[in-house]
């Protein structure tokens, strides 16, 4: 099966180092932008009057102020967040200008020593005073251990958030901690498997979750934003036009796939709830699309009105529709797509790839996969004329050539264009792809070439 010989392995856990509390409901949404927002709803046994809760196991690179609490009958008194976690380190560090004992064991005899300790520093080392005399404590193989009356209250063996709050009643009830953190994020892969011959590819896609935010998310309703989200930042006030690498707009159609509309954003929701562990990486499918129309396309594109002493290649493309009708019709979010063909023996084999951008339902995708050494193009500026101010006429000249033992089709695309443009002439009839580019299918015969000629007016 394909889907065995690509995924073998679909789960990579690097590490399951923390466990999440059991909780009545976890869920988590993941931005693109290293952001998520953690719901997490625990059934709590409140007291009445003035109080302080405290919740473990919260992400460690947590926003504190973000962090809400909501319960039937509570008002918000304060909130901390303490993320100082206890380690020896930390524990010596505290201790400085305190007392400890040091407990030393003579390896010969077995006998242990105890002393009384000040802690005068603890950076590159620890320094002691004991009695008249200043030491380092250092490892030198005498068998020493350092006892501590009591951890300090600020040291946590997890980062904890701590609520006061004020209960109008004694209750058990449930109550819903939210907020943003940093340290979990997401990411799409697909992989296509394309039948040249009978004009159809098998889609799967893949999103790729990766938690690094200090705690485990156990049994978590999981779901993902594709889109910008704005965090504030300063923005120019000339925003340019945006384009997305292999995908041009068709339409918009209904949306029937996994993602559905989040204001300008999609959302995705995954089949099933998921733990997403601390120091783990995992792979989760939610598109598997079967028999999707596709087509391999020859094409060549330039963004302006210029010549090339030499002529270049075509770009191999594998061309398919992101909509129902097609097969697919799924909202996709920005990833990678992974193409793949059999070989004469039936083994699938990887022959390219290209990144796209968040493509909606309606769109064209077009990835590339290589570049046709036996398909070239050389394109030829034969005038250019002033037509008036700012308005400009062009006339170019297309030569196709072809070295392969079947006839071909090149989809042509020339940019440049206002979306003014007037075509004066043209040798194949052509189609506007869009308000800036000019399209043509020409066909090129076996071993042989064509040319296209074209004159169009735009501005400049």
């Amino acid at each position: 099966m394909f889907r065995k010989f690509l995924f073998a392995a679909s789960l990579l856990t690097a590490a399951t180092t923390a466990q999440a509390a059991e909780a009545p409901g976890l869920s988590v949404t993941i931005y693109n932008a290293d952001l998520a927002l953690v719901q997490d709803v625990r059934q709590l046994d409140i007291g009445k009057g003035r109080q302080r809760l405290e919740f473990k196991e919260v992400s460690s690179v947590i926003k504190p102020e973000t962090v809400s609490l909501t319960a039937d009958g509570i008002s918000i008194v304060e909130q901390n967040f303490d993320y100082d976690l206890l380690t020896p380190s930390k524990l010596m560090e505290k201790a400085v200008g305190q007392q400890v004992r040091i407990v030393r064991t003579n390896p010969g005899n077995g006998q242990e020593v105890t002393e009384t300790a000040t802690v005068l520093a603890a950076n590159d080392g620890v320094v002691l005073k004991i009695g008249d005399r200043i030491e380092v404590l250092r490892d030198d193989g005498v068998p020493t251990r350092v006892i501590f009356d009591k951890v300090p209250e600020n040291l946590r063996a997890l980062p904890t958030l701590s609520v006061t709050v004020d209960s109008d009643h004694a209750a058990s009830r449930p109550a819903t901690l939210t907020y943003l953190t940093s340290g979990l994020a997401w990411k799409a892969d697909y992989v296509a498997l394309f039948d040249e011959k009978a004009g159809k590819l098998d889609f799967q896609g893949w999103i790729t979750l990766t938690n690094q935010s200090g705690v485990s998310y156990r049994d978590a309703f999981t779901q993902l934003v594709a889109g910008d989200v704005s965090l504030g930042a300063r923005r120019p006030s000339y925003l340019p036009n945006r384009t997305i690498p292999g995908v041009r707009q068709a339409g918009a159609e209904h949306n029937t796939g996994p993602g559905q509309a989040l204001g300008d954003n999609y959302i995705y929701t995954l089949p099933q709830r998921t733990t997403i562990a601390q120091n783990q990486t995992k792979q989760v499918g939610f598109i598997d699309a079967g028999g999707v129309a596709a087509r391999k396309v020859y094409q060549w594109r330039s963004s302006w009105f210029e010549s090339n002493d030499q002529p270049t290649s075509a770009e191999v493309v594998v061309d398919f529709m992101n909509s129902a009708a097609g097969g697919l019709g799924a909202g996709l979010p920005a990833g990678t797509i992974r193409v793949y063909q059999r070989d004469v023996k039936g083994e699938p084999k990887f022959v390219g790839e290209n990144a796209i951008g968040h493509t909606p339902q309606g769109s064209e995708l077009a990835v590339k996969i290589g570049d046709a050494f036996d398909v070239t193009i050389q394109p030829t500026l034969v005038s250019t004329d002033v037509v008036s101010k700012r308005r400009y006429r062009y006339e170019m000249s297309y030569v196709l050539r072809n070295a392969r033992d079947e006839a071909v089709t090149v989809e042509l695309r020339q940019g440049g264009l206002w979306a003014d443009n007037k075509v004066i002439k043209e040798s194949l009839p052509g189609r506007s792809v869009d308000a800036f580019t000019r399209g043509w299918s020409v066909p090129v015969p076996a071993n042989g070439q064509t040319t296209l000629t074209m004159q169009v007016e735009t501005w400049w």
